[in-house]
């Protein structure tokens, strides 16, 4: 692919997921709003862009300290199948007309244990579509402030999503009102708008009027021509993550895809049209 790629590559994939849920879009939905100065952008400083090896970004977020949550297909390179190293990525926190409120390499990071990126491409494969960066250094600005992540919404849910995208790199946009259309699988199906870029970007609930992550875009998809997001889960796969890095396997190689699934390439299967928005 030449040109600029966004996350670890731009995949077209038809997936056989049954949406037993008559598609309604979500007509309380908010628009894309973007946050270009640091007054609108004012509390969101833990979302940041992450860029992968000079080549592309992906979206994602700060929930402690030392450690940025997005999804693992960001740390593949699309065109070989392989891990990319974590020194070649870097998380710009707040990123926003070529400054950021701070700048750390990855140390070390870790996909769900079960993810393949050159798997079968499934339900499955999205959920497990999330990954841990650790950073070398902690960021200890007292204007990035970690986000806390919560439990999977239920259907119908409000939520919001903070994303950078292919038309909007230089800034992060907040839609602040999307919702849960349904959940499948381990995923949940949203009417948030996202685009090529997004992948790993945090979805918020608002609950309790703090915004907590409750899960990871992976992918846009159309349902019967409309455009929808796909969430990976997060709770307990979350759990996982961080044990791993708690883990005496913590240095150990994971397993790597080989190969590439190209645009179109997935034999239709019925269902929904998936398109990853960042990679």
């Amino acid at each position: 692919m030449q040109g600029l790629r966004f996350g670890a590559g731009v995949l077209g994939l038809v997936l056989g997921l049954v949406v037993a849920f008559p598609y309604a879009a979500g007509a309380k939905d908010s628009r894309l709003q973007p946050m270009e100065t640091s007054d609108a952008g004012r509390g969101w400083e833990a979302v940041g862009r992450l860029d992968v090896d000079g080549e592309g970004f992906c979206t994602g977020a700060l929930i402690a300290p030392d450690l940025v949550l997005t999804a693992a297909h960001c740390l593949y390179d699309a065109r070989s199948g392989t891990r990319m190293k974590p020194e070649t990525i870097e998380f710009l926190a707040g990123w926003r007309n070529g400054r950021a409120s701070a700048y750390r390499t990855v140390a070390r990071a870790v996909v769900h244990p079960e993810y393949i990126f050159d798997g079968e491409v499934s339900t499955d494969r999205v959920r497990k579509d999330i990954a841990l960066l650790q950073l070398q250094r902690p960021i200890r600005n007292t204007t990035v402030i970690p986000f806390q992540t919560d439990s999977r919404p239920r259907r119908g849910a409000d939520v919001g999503v903070v994303s950078y995208a292919h038309d909007r790199s230089e800034a992060p946009s907040i839609q602040e009102l999307c919702t849960v259309m349904a959940r499948q699988d381990g995923v949940l199906i949203m009417s948030c708008d996202v685009d090529f870029g997004s992948s790993g970007a945090p979805v918020f609930s608002f609950e309790g009027g703090k915004p907590r992550i409750v899960s990871v875009v992976s992918a846009k998809a159309e349902v019967d021509g409309k455009r929808v997001s796909l969430g990976a889960a997060l709770a307990e796969e979350l759990q996982l993550l961080r044990a791993q890095f708690s883990s005496a396997r913590i240095g150990s190689r994971l397993p790597t895809g080989v190969g590439r699934v190209q645009v179109g390439g997935a034999r239709p299967t019925g269902g929904a049209k998936f398109i990853r928005p960042g990679g």
